[in-house]
């Protein structure tokens, strides 16, 4: 049995669901335990090209069950999306994908706060997705959520009249539109009927798994650096991102997760407002036009910037990761020079990313080591020995600063453009 954590070591879309995709066939169970539909997870292999954002990435593999925890919160419309894009690919969902009804909905309500807030804010906005996830994890915590639990009863209608009552508040306030009780019970109620024969409580299923040495992939949503209580707060999105989530999120004992992969992309990239400290700001450089990226979830041009190891190596002290997977490295092609950031200054002393807040961390100067490009198109490469030198240079730098093993390199997006060391 083995129970593997993927986890983001960067601000996200480092390419995880590339990385889940491809260690799935070797998975019994792969699982979603955080975030929502905020997470945006690129998947391209036999099937197609796939941008996923509630189902497990892993899911294409036939034998593998995919599961959602109790710790996602799930917007219906994008789940009964997700399924019927899978089912019409030739992907069948049903009997092997199981969602815990202990999971709480994103409302309409959610998404119009989400709007109205980072609005009423002005400059000082966040730069959420907008798709209603800290105003639920706000109703989570405060004890105003609704759980597909409530569906098996009138619960459902009498916390959602109540909310409604508080939450139209809210909205007319700040200018919003407000909602009618009746569509929403009605569209909700819908849904329920369309999702209830993936409802599945995974408490015994999980336990039974793990008994049963069943092997487990837990699917991190968002980045390292996103988590509440660890990331560029406020900057950050409303769940715990590293592997510990998955207990709670999915009911596995911390004991149980022996290998936490973490997921490096070659570069850095961040969507939204926030530091990024070695963001590169020169638009006509080679490097920010070889780096530059579109959100598979917002749509956004994300912001680009070097390779920082003073956030890699904190991500794998945090999260525990056991081995890394490096990704895009193909991309860094054709640079006559790569810089990499090895560490940071404050006021003339040496800080680590622990020692400042986000906003000092916008103020941190980086200290950055020069090493020498290549050339060659890596895209075709089967194995480490097969990269040009300068290639494995770099590598071999990022595992000395991280202190772990990069057993994975991406040299492309299409799953088996991977080499395993």
């Amino acid at each position: 049995m083995t129970v593997t954590a993927v986890i983001g070591s960067q601000w996200g879309d480092e390419g995880k669901g590339k990385v889940v995709d491809y260690f799935a066939e070797r998975m019994d169970y792969v699982a979603r335990f955080n975030g929502g539909n905020n997470a945006g997870h690129t998947v391209i292999n036999e099937f197609g090209t796939f941008k996923i954002h509630l189902v497990p990435s892993g899911i294409f593999a036939k034998n593998t069950v995919g599961l959602i925890g109790g710790g996602v919160v799930i917007d219906p419309a994008v789940l009964i999306e997700e399924i019927e894009m899978l089912n019409k690919a030739g992907i069948s969902v049903d009997g092997r994908l199981w969602v815990s009804p202990r999971s709480h909905l994103i409302m309409p309500y959610h998404k119009i706060l989400d709007g109205l807030y980072e609005e009423a804010k002005g400059a000082g906005a966040t730069g959420t997705t907008r798709r209603g996830i800290g105003p639920v994890f706000a109703d989570k915590v405060s004890y105003n959520g609704i759980r597909w639990t409530d569906f098996s009863s009138t619960m459902f209608e009498q916390r959602l009249q109540m909310q409604l009552e508080l939450k139209n508040k809210i909205i007319a306030a700040l200018g919003g539109e407000t909602l009618k009780y009746e569509e929403v019970r009605d569209t909700h109620r819908g849904y329920y009927l369309k999702l209830k024969p993936y409802l599945k409580e995974l408490f015994s299923l999980v336990q039974d798994g793990l008994k049963a040495d069943k092997n487990f992939l837990l699917e991190q949503a968002m980045g390292t650096f996103l988590d509440t209580d660890w990331g560029t707060y406020p900057f950050v999105t409303a769940s715990t991102t590293i592997p510990s989530a998955a207990s709670a999120g999915l009911g596995i004992p911390p004991r149980y997760i022996t290998n936490v992969v973490g997921v490096t992309k070659a570069y850095t990239t961040r969507v939204g407002a926030g530091p990024l400290p070695t963001e590169i700001k020169d638009y006509n450089s080679d490097a920010y036009k070889k780096f530059g990226e579109v959100a598979a979830t917002t749509g956004r041009v994300r912001r680009v910037g070097w390779l920082d190891l003073e956030i890699v190596k904190t991500a794998v002290q945090l999260s525990g990761a056991t081995e890394l997977c490096l990704t895009k490295l193909d991309v860094l092609s054709g640079l006559d020079e790569i810089q990499v950031c090895t560490k940071y200054k404050l006021d003339g002393q040496t800080v680590r990313y622990a020692d400042v807040d986000a906003y000092d961390l916008d103020k941190v100067e980086t200290v950055y080591q020069t090493l020498k490009g290549w050339k060659e198109d890596i895209s075709k490469a089967k194995s480490f020995d097969a990269l040009p030198v300068n290639a494995q240079i770099y590598v071999k730098m990022i595992e000395e600063a991280a202190g772990v093993p990069v057993k994975w390199i991406g040299v492309g997006p299409e799953r088996d453009a991977t080499i395993r060391r």
